[in-house]
């Protein structure tokens, strides 16, 4: 039986490709949530009044990899020590966001701040939110798979692909059969 996880931490188009690489998730949807405006637009995400963070929504299977392991990748893959910011990109839509399904998605995202913050891997204290979902929108169609139908994009390039880069070297175990050349 699968499960889903949401988190936010960036721009969207960031996450999606590194969670869309590792066993036992078999979807990755970017979209919205965490705000209070109904069926919100990329323009109105961007005006920073929606409340609502950029986020990516995963299907996986507890059976192949469990909810720790997508939140310690999460924890890996953007700082959660910028309020509101994610390198360049900054404002509300960029937070650092937890929206937890249930309340053992929420104690585990506690535990694993908490131990971030003992671990002294960050100078500063973690500001990542953990809240309940409420409801996920589905961002619109030329967001979904950003990565993969523009990997020539000076953004995919310059931003995205040294965060892939450093998933792949961290977490090259947990990722589904890598292509040929990579």
């Amino acid at each position: 039986m699968t499960q889903f996880a949401t988190f936010g931490g960036g721009c969207f188009w960031c996450l999606e490709p590194i969670f869309r690489d590792l066993v036992g998730v078999s979807e990755v949807l970017v979209g919205y949530a965490g705000g209070h405006l109904e069926n919100p637009t990329y323009q109105q995400v961007c005006g920073a009044d929606t409340g609502h963070a950029e986020v990516v929504q995963i299907t996986f299977d507890p059976a192949t990899i469990g909810y720790r392991d997508l939140l310690d990748v999460f924890f890996a893959i953007h700082d959660p020590t910028t309020p509101n910011r994610q390198g360049a990109d900054v404002g509300p839509q960029y937070r650092s966001i937890v929206l937890a399904h249930d309340a053992d998605q929420a104690c585990a995202a506690e535990e694993a701040i908490a131990a971030l913050d003992g671990s002294g891997k960050w100078d500063d204290p973690v500001v990542t939110e953990v809240v309940p979902l409420e409801v996920f929108y589905k961002a619109e169609v030329e967001h979904q798979e950003y990565y993969a139908r523009n990997p020539n994009a000076s953004f995919c390039r310059m931003v995205i692909d040294p965060k892939v880069a450093k998933f792949r070297k961290q977490f090259g175990e947990m990722r589904k059969e890598a292509p040929v050349g990579d």
